[in-house]
């Protein structure tokens, strides 16, 4: 008589085993993409629908901006060559924002179109004095800027860096207006 028993007849338990994981795997990767991708697709459209949103937002801003430089240049006209080039870069953003296709691509690079499309920002009125009046735009430009650091953190990678980049300008443009300046800094030096 042998010391070690006879192998029983039939498959062994390993084999069985790794017979029905093989044969089950699939249908149990199946099911688990299956339900990834629900929830996936669901992700992706919140996702889309909120990027829209930031988009709207802020391309209705730059419209508004574009309308407050217009009434300031109705307003004070001796302010217009200063104000036009900084009106066209308002109008440019909103158009990239709202997501058009030929955004900013005019035939000499004026931005496209020129009304502000729902943008009023009539809702300031412009000051009397030209000073003043850019100060106001200024003050404006750099608000709108804050508003668009402040979404960078909702937005996907794509849109963050392109609300990164108009908030920049929009900075420069704050800059170049005077915004924050009191009476008299800048007066003497």
């Amino acid at each position: 008589m042998p010391l070690t028993p006879s192998p029983a007849a039939g498959p062994r338990r390993r084999s069985m085993l790794t017979g029905t994981l093989s044969a089950l795997g699939p249908l149990a990767a199946l099911g688990a993409a299956t339900g990834c991708t629900d929830g996936a697709d669901e992700d992706d459209a919140q996702a889309a629908r909120r990027e829209q949103s930031l988009r709207k937002k802020a391309a209705g801003q730059s419209r508004a901006l574009a309308a407050r430089y217009e009434a300031t240049i109705d307003a004070h006209s001796g302010l217009a060559d200063k104000l036009r080039p900084l009106h066209a870069v308002a109008l440019r953003h909103a158009e990239v924002l709202a997501g058009k296709k030929d955004a900013g691509r005019g035939k000499d690079g004026a931005a496209g179109g020129g009304g502000t499309e729902g943008g009023d920002g009539k809702g300031a009125a412009v000051p009397r004095k030209e000073k003043a009046a850019l100060a106001a735009l200024g003050d404006a430009e750099r608000r709108t800027a804050d508003e668009r650091n402040a979404a960078l953190a909702e937005a996907p990678p794509e849109l963050a860096r392109l609300l990164a980049s108009v908030a920049a300008a929009g900075a420069v443009h704050a800059y170049l207006l005077g915004a924050g300046e009191q009476d008299g800094e800048d007066e003497g030096a």
